[in-house]
């Protein structure tokens, strides 16, 4: 049994039955382990493994238990996996303010200070590669040992004069109204590209309760918050061994205006793109992942 307190849910598609492991001293059933942010929000955490930290920062609108299959992975491999919900997802606390990339990225440092954390090894997919980014920019990288972006969303999401490479803001809020009108629908018109032919449907429905478990609001603010925030002068800041990995099939971080400019204004970085791969490779491609993240970690 790990020292630590541990929460983690069951690996089975569709459940979210949670299970505790706790400190021998404390054998008093289940426990909510959670980290408070600088303003207060308490932040839920799962803690699994040891060894080598890593912590898992979250796709938007989809919770920690996102990372299940990898730190399961991982965890038996030597590897202490950290994987937190953020704020308005999951079992964190839902305020009505700190929905910027700021705040998100102060989140990240709550964790990896509350916890006590060096050398650790930040694993971020979609927003949270981009929150990933932003921490390495506004905290420094002194804890940091290796970086990892997975079908990570960025530098920049809107189409300007300067930057050709995202989509006209006109697009984006049309998306987020047909949220505020009816976000199962759009989940359910949006289900099979982020998976593949052979996924299968538990598969499918179990991350997609996740994402129909945020509150709208939550999604609202925190995509205005990823769209609206230009990553691109963070990159040069990162001087830390970076692994970016990206499908060429990805429809909702398209190839060619995130993963493959997030390596090119990362000094040093490797890109891996997955052929095939969509936005949802942690599962569609989970073998894969697991093994090349395993193999970078040990590099």
């Amino acid at each position: 049994m790990n020292r630590r307190d541990i929460l983690t849910s069951g690996l089975a598609a569709g459940s979210v039955a949670a299970i505790a492991a706790t400190r021998p001293a404390a054998a008093q059933g289940h426990k909510r382990v959670c980290i408070s942010a600088a303003d207060g929000v308490r932040l839920f955490h799962r803690d699994w493994g040891e060894g080598q930290p890593v912590v898992f920062a979250s796709s938007w609108a989809l919770s920690s238990e996102m990372w299940a299959y990898q730190v399961a992975h991982l965890s038996e491999r030597g590897y202490r996996c950290i994987a937190f919900d953020r704020r308005g997802h999951g079992r964190s606390d839902v305020p009505s303010r700190g929905y910027d990339m700021d705040t998100l990225a102060d989140d990240l440092a709550a964790v990896i200070d509350a916890l006590g954390l060096k050398d650790v090894i930040l694993v971020g997919h979609s927003m949270g590669g981009a929150e990933v980014v932003h921490y390495l920019a506004r905290h420094g990288a002194a804890k940091v040992k290796k970086v990892v972006l997975v079908a990570a969303v960025g530098p920049y999401m809107v189409q300007t004069s300067d930057n050709p490479y995202g989509a006209p803001m006109a697009y984006h809020q049309a998306t987020m109204a047909e949220w505020a009108a009816d976000f199962p629908k759009w989940a359910s018109d949006n289900q099979a590209p982020f998976f593949t032919p052979e996924t299968s449907p538990a598969m499918k429905t179990w991350l997609t309760d996740q994402l129909l478990a945020t509150p709208v609001p939550v999604a609202v603010a925190t995509f205005k918050a990823l769209i609206g925030k230009d990553l691109r002068p963070d990159l040069p800041k990162i001087d830390r061994p970076t692994l970016v990995i990206h499908g060429d099939k990805d429809a909702s971080a398209p190839l060619a205006i995130t993963g493959r400019r997030l390596a090119a204004g990362i000094r040093g970085a490797v890109l891996n793109i997955y052929p095939g791969a969509p936005h949802g490779l942690f599962v569609t491609h989970m073998a894969r992942l697991n093994a090349d993240l395993e193999t970078f970690f040990k590099a």
